[in-house]
């Protein structure tokens, strides 16, 4: 049976100390590229794997952190992933991951096996239900926190979210400028900062055009296409049926868009509907959806950037950034009828 290979074999073999060796491994600066490109390619031809236990033990990092999001089929959390995923590579970071689904059971069991993987920190959308306390837990733990996408009122630890107040009241304005008054709303929750925010901007938008807000239609539900569909089952029920749509994503929007299509009706034609997010999907769904833009991929890259910076030790302000939305006026909304 051949002897496992180890660091020391290889610095041995090119006539470098381990302690070269280790750093060139891990890019380190201080090791002349050729130096660095010459350890890597032996190391490769051996088949050596990267000892990560036996390093966190020398230098107090694991290199490992946790990133919780509700659901990575939803494209909104994989694009915001995808930022997460490019920014921790540029500091060789792995990352162990987790969809809570809203479950805060699972969302703490993810964290306990963070904690025992000695994991320096995660990036977390937190679930509904998540307390000041939870997150207090996981800091005094040595487990370093920065959030993306929802908040938790009363921290004071680096949170990146698109405006969603701001961007809702952009898509709503936009609605009222083509004549609608009945709008539904439809998607998220009244239980997350992003389904309260969202809803705080609607009423904004109606406040700011001098209208009353009566017998508004208000259909909570998860951020999926399912629940869309399912919606305007619902909708059409109703005795004055809305004129437009206002859905808390994009996800749940496409959703809608095909199930007003079931019932014979196309949006941007018989009826408007909005999305919010902007996501690939939006600009070729049929028809092209009106949204907005909420910066979630940047928001992702600076949540992986701040959570970097925080176990290094660097300085990062607290508190919340948002991201200014844009709105993204396309063919899936139009005049209301008269």
């Amino acid at each position: 049976m051949s002897n496992k290979v180890t660091l020391s074999t290889i610095a041995l073999e090119l006539g470098v100390s381990t302690a070269t060796a280790s750093l060139a491994l891990r890019d380190s600066p201080l090791v002349a590229e050729k130096t660095r490109e010459r350890i890597k390619e032996k190391a490769l031809a051996s088949g050596y794997i990267y000892n990560r236990r036996a390093a966190s033990l020398r230098t107090s990092k694991s290199d490992i952190v946790g990133v919780i999001v509700r659901d990575i089929i939803n494209p909104f959390f994989a694009e915001i992933l995808h930022s997460i995923e490019d920014e921790l590579g540029l500091s060789r970071q792995q990352f162990l991951l987790c969809n809570h689904g809203d479950n805060l059971e699972l969302q703490n069991n993810f964290i306990g096996t963070l904690m025992q993987f000695g994991a320096d920190g995660v990036i977390i959308s937190p679930s509904i239900g998540t307390t000041v306390e939870d997150i207090k837990m996981m800091e005094q733990n040595g487990l370093l926190v920065s959030m993306v996408a929802r908040g938790v009122e009363g921290t004071d630890i680096p949170t990146y979210l698109g405006d969603d107040r701001a961007g809702f009241r952009m898509v709503t304005e936009h609605l009222i400028e083509l004549g609608h008054r009945n709008i539904a709303i439809v998607g998220g929750s009244t239980k997350t900062s992003t389904g309260r925010e969202r809803r705080a901007g609607f009423e904004d938008a109606f406040r700011e055009a001098n209208l009353e807000i009566t017998n508004v239609t208000d259909i909570e539900t998860p951020y999926d296409r399912k629940a869309g569909y399912q919606a305007v089952s619902e909708i059409l029920k109703l005795k004055h049926p809305p004129t437009a749509i206002a859905c808390a994503s994009d996800t749940v929007a496409i959703g809608v868009i095909n199930g007003l299509r079931h019932h014979g009706l196309e949006a941007g034609r018989d009826i408007s509907v909005t999305g919010y997010d902007d996501i690939d999907e939006a600009v070729i769904s049929s028809p092209a959806l009106t949204t907005v833009a909420d910066g979630h991929r940047e928001i992702g890259k600076r949540a992986a950037r701040a959570l970097i910076a925080r176990v290094k030790g660097e300085p990062v302000e607290e508190g919340s950034r948002m991201i200014k939305p844009q709105l993204k006026i396309r063919q899936s909304t139009t005049l209301a009828a008269q």
